[in-house]
């Protein structure tokens, strides 16, 4: 082979790879991943803004292999969603894959990088009464009883959103315990705080955190007064310990709405209200969900 064809040879193998690369960056061009916090941690809640290339149908996203579901804001033209990380997600960069549809069956497809950090969280003692560290048969019965209820609940989520705006918090009082805190019952850990605790007095009115759906309103062994609010696309906000329930399954309640009163009720030390947020099964952060800045248009 003479010398001029291997430079031929050499200089159509550099034309393919250039023209590969040019179009991957092509088709990146016009994508745009913004979210929220700007510093993610295992346990936190993420709030999505994508702009995308071209005017889509739809818009669905991949992340840590759960679905995200998106929904279009027409005064931002931008496409959002809340996602979040599981509490046992290890430090470092995972992929959010984009898949979007144009009207005209065209498909659009993007992935983001997006860094995961580690979050601080702590330990703390408590002493509870025995009977929620050994339960009796008859309380291990409702105890189980209590778990295939929650089950079922969890396992349906309406489909689409009904959130709007802001997350609001559920009462006007400073948080006396944060999520992930490692909880030693009676000298053994037997569970990590997936919630939040605000110390307020029996009888403090409970506000949703957003618009929902009752899916769950009454009293289970370690809850105590309990309600679930299904806020649509596998998330879910939980109030618990309450001495008075007001709403019943299958009411939609409004941001903001009083939904119980505070109590000290189930596996509680005293009066006090925990709430916990869930979303694709997975525990988050509700302080972080409290903090986001969301869209508000109608549901």
């Amino acid at each position: 082979m003479s010398f001029l064809r291997v430079v031929r040879i050499i200089g159509l193998a550099l034309l393919i790879v250039t023209a590969v690369n040019a179009h991957a960056a092509g088709a990146s061009r016009g994508w745009a991943v913004h979210w929220q916090p700007q510093r993610l941690v295992n346990g936190s809640p993420i709030a999505l803004r994508v702009s995308v290339p071209a005017h889509l149908e739809s818009l669905s996203g991949k992340w840590l292999e759960h679905d995200v579901h998106f929904s279009f804001d027409t005064q931002g033209n931008f496409w959002y969603a809340i996602a979040g990380v599981p509490l046992e997600t290890v430090p470092r960069k995972y992929a959010l894959t984009l898949q979007g549809k144009a009207s005209s069956g065209k498909e659009y497809s993007f992935q983001q990088a997006i860094p995961v950090g580690k979050g601080k969280y702590r330990q703390i003692k408590i002493t509870v009464p025995k009977q929620f560290t050994e339960p009796s048969p008859e309380q291990l019965k409702q105890i189980e009883e209590d778990k295939e209820l929650k089950h079922r609940v969890f396992a349906k989520s309406e489909p689409g959103r009904e959130w709007t705006g802001d997350f609001l918090p559920p009462v006007g009082a400073a948080i006396s315990d944060v999520f992930g805190t490692a909880r030693v019952f009676n000298g053994e850990t037997q569970s990590v705080h997936q919630g939040l605790d605000f110390g307020v007095p029996q009888g403090t009115a409970v506000k949703a955190l957003n618009r929902g759906k009752v899916v769950l309103a009454q009293p289970l062994f370690f809850e105590g007064g309990f309600v679930v609010l299904d806020h649509g696309q596998g998330l879910m906000s939980m109030y618990m310990h309450l001495s008075k329930i007001e709403v019943k399954e299958g009411d939609i309640v409004s941001r903001g709405q009083q939904l119980a009163l505070s109590g000290g009720t189930g596996r509680a030390t005293g009066p006090h209200l925990h709430i916990a947020v869930r979303w694709e099964g997975v525990y988050l952060d509700p302080a972080v969900l409290l903090r986001l800045d969301l869209p508000n248009p109608s549901p």
